[in-house]
């Protein structure tokens, strides 16, 4: 009998009879669940008390796979728990339609009939991992999406020294600025201007926070690249943020970024397409005068 994890929120009204699908489904094809703390607490209506608890980033490598139950950011939170791991995720979307977690209520009997027939492949997506003076983050010190510098209690802006590969690239005077992954390019960066950049694109994206200076631009770089940065700010600290994860950290500490040595491992349903989703989403073509 092999194990599957399963972590998410709160579930609502509308998204149970879903997840009911999903764990009878689970049974059916005789696996053992086992699920987060959080999904175990927060619920009531469904109850997840018949089974075990999971303990993030430990023994995840005995799992089949993860399902994250909810949207975008229970996926990025369902990462943090893999960890070095690789373990492979479902993301089962139970609001909105997301670009990671891309399996809709809609569609879910048809997605777990194709995974059970291994009509499935896996899409590997690059990492950020951040570096400090400091021990951030508790040890969970890398990002899907982005790694961002934002000012902190105060209207006035940071200035950010940015060394590409130990050579100096630019001072940024702005409110913030961050490094996107490809996969991060359809989130924060997009709308602070940044470009959108197709899964698998080897680059990064430096994307400022409402710059002060209107000749800044988001820059591409190379995924291979180091960034380094020096900031300045009037009271004296500011915000690192790993996706939706943040804390405060003096104006003295030395930052860098760089890319991970493992990688997010997303379940790809065949018959889901990134451009699919990506032209629903932004509503491409449906332009009533089209």
């Amino acid at each position: 009998m092999s194990k599957v994890a399963i972590h998410g929120h709160q579930i609502t009204e509308n998204s149970i009879d879903s997840v009911r699908t999903f764990l009878e489904r689970l049974k059916k094809e005789n696996k053992e669940i086992y699920v987060s703390s959080i999904l175990k607490d927060k619920n009531q209506t469904l109850s997840f008390e018949e089974f075990p608890e999971y303990q993030p980033r430990q023994d995840m490598e005995s799992f089949e796979f993860i399902a994250s139950l909810g949207g975008d950011g229970t996926l990025l939170e369902t990462i943090t728990h893999v960890g070095k791991s690789e373990l492979p995720i479902m993301g089962i979307n139970t609001g909105r339609l997301g670009f990671l977690a891309t399996i809709s209520k809609d569609n879910l009997h048809e997605a777990l009939d194709l995974y059970f027939q291994d009509e499935y492949d896996f899409d590997v997506r690059t990492l950020l991992q951040f570096h400090s003076d400091d021990q951030l983050f508790a040890g969970k010190n890398f990002a899907l999406n982005e790694f961002s510098i934002i000012r902190k209690d105060t209207s006035s802006m940071i200035v950010v020294k940015c060394y590409l590969d130990g050579e100096y690239l630019n001072t940024y005077w702005a409110d913030g600025l961050m490094v996107a992954t490809p996969t991060g390019s359809t989130g924060y960066s997009l709308s602070c201007g940044g470009p959108i950049i197709m899964p698998h694109t080897k680059n990064f994206i430096i994307t400022p926070v409402s710059p002060h200076n209107l000749n800044v631009r988001p820059l591409i770089i190379s995924e291979d690249s180091k960034l380094t940065f020096k900031i300045e700010s009037r009271n004296q600290s500011f915000l690192v943020s790993l996706d939706s994860r943040s804390e405060s950290i003096d104006h003295s500490k030395t930052l860098s970024v760089s890319k991970a040595d493992f990688s997010a491992k997303l379940i790809r349903i065949k018959g889901i397409s990134f451009l699919d989703t990506l032209r629903t989403k932004l509503s491409w073509g449906f332009d009533k005068r089209n």
